[in-house]
């Protein structure tokens, strides 16, 4: 049995999926916060706060990167950690650093640092020789209407340092540019308290589908589980809307894509102990790498990946960071696909009513979150404003994503907002 230091955590899904997973390998956890409140507000209903299978909680400054190894490595004299991990993007490298301290598993620090800046990882790609955009990294405004000029609108402006399509944005000429910088130079502390670095990412905007790549390295491989496909709406902004696993790619594109991923990983070393999601662009011109994520997929890809295969990512990640095999043998789980739509919000205002519950909630369904009446709705912008999501799959073929849509159709039709 091994007892894992959580430092931090999101409060949605994986909130619950890694507590659970830690459960279920006969392990436990320490759970390492700065607000505990945090947390607190955001129960899930109708089940057990994941909290609640702590061995411990614990508050101390997780932002304070000089005194928190300190701290941490007399927390582990007394209590005795097995490895250390997080949920959290804004963590990762905070992590794995603590890891390195503390000589036990994980991914090197300075690999993790470079995944969680989009900067660090643009140039890490290009001395690699990767498929990438063509992007620019500034602060101030001169540099970067001159880098936009020689880019070549339309373009896509991104913070360096922020996650969940926060701030993402496609602008078609300077005008749009100069608003995109001044709200994103308007945000410099993050939803963690933590002060933001002002670069902004400049890159060519580019055509085709997009997926992702699951994989699990461990012992100097980098295994693949699977490919992902993505849908994308809320334009000018970048907002997930569905996805399906596996994706729907000729065998020649999944492979091209696969062999892509593991080079970018490759090329960032994150080769040994780390659960990773890997964005990829399907050009005319080839794959282009978009983003690489040191930890597990959110919006409930782990999930889409375990109906289909029987492989818990959630549970290969709490391996890796022990050190020990993760067990990715498939399982005939009865499904061929499974797929996730999300309900967006396409403007400000209250829900008055979703109707429509039972029909989502079909045979054969596999999930249905919906927000209830009398909740504030927020103009997506970026992937944490959904009204909720339904999940569904087929045991035939590449089905899924097809029955998903039809449930959110009907949905849509009855939502209603003032």
């Amino acid at each position: 049995m091994g007892h894992l230091l959580v430092v931090e955590s999101w409060v949605g899904s994986m909130s619950r999926l890694l507590p659970r997973a830690i459960r279920e390998g006969g392990h436990e956890f320490t759970f390492l916060t700065r607000d505990l409140h945090h947390y607190l507000r955001s129960a899930p209903e109708g089940t057990a706060h994941p909290l609640l299978g702590a061995r411990h909680v614990i508050t101390t400054d997780t932002n304070d990167t000089e005194a928190l190894p300190t701290e941490v490595e007399r927390l582990h004299g007394v209590l005795g950690f097995d490895g250390v991990v997080t949920s959290c993007d804004y963590y990762l490298p905070t992590a794995a650093r603590l890891a390195g301290r503390l000589g036990l598993p994980g991914p090197g620090p300075e690999a993790v640092a470079a995944a969680c800046r989009k900067d660090a990882t643009r140039r890490a790609l290009a001395a690699a020789g990767l498929p990438q955009p063509r992007f620019a990294v500034h602060e101030e405004w001169p540099e970067l209407a001159r880098a936009a000029r020689e880019i070549g609108y339309p373009l896509v402006v991104k913070p360096v340092d922020l996650c969940a399509g926060m701030y993402v944005r496609r602008v078609d000429d300077e005008t749009q540019l100069a608003e995109a910088v001044r709200a994103l130079h308007g945000f410099p502390v993050n939803a963690r308290g933590q002060e933001r670095v002002p670069l902004v990412l400049l890159e060519e905007l580019l055509g085709g589908p997009e997926v992702s790549v699951e994989t699990v390295s461990h012992g100097g491989a980098v295994h693949v589980v699977g490919v992902t496909d993505k849908s994308v709406g809320g334009a000018p902004a970048f907002i997930e809307t569905g996805h399906m696993f596996p994706a729907a790619l000729t065998p020649a594109d999944t492979e091209a894509v696969r062999r892509t991923a593991v080079d970018a990983l490759r090329a960032l070393g994150l080769t040994d102990g780390v659960v990773a999601h890997t964005e990829i662009k399907l050009t005319t011109a080839g794959p282009r790498v978009v983003e690489v994520n040191p930890r597990p997929a959110g919006n409930r890809i782990t999930e889409l990946v375990r109906h289909v295969t029987g492989i818990d990512l959630a549970a290969a990640c709490v391996d890796v960071a022990l050190g020990n095999a993760p067990d990715l043998r498939p399982a005939d789980t009865g499904l061929r696909s499974a797929a996730i739509g999300f309900l967006v919000p396409e403007r400000d205002g209250t829900l008055e009513a979703l109707d429509g519950r039972e029909a989502a909630a079909a045979e054969g369904v596999l999930e249905v979150q919906l927000a209830e009446p009398g909740r504030a709705v927020k103009a997506a912008g970026s992937n944490n404003e959904y009204l909720g999501h339904v999940m569904a799959g087929d045991p035939g073929g590449l089905g899924a994503r097809d029955r998903v849509e039809g449930l959110l159709a009907g949905l849509r039709a009855e939502l209603v907002v003032r």
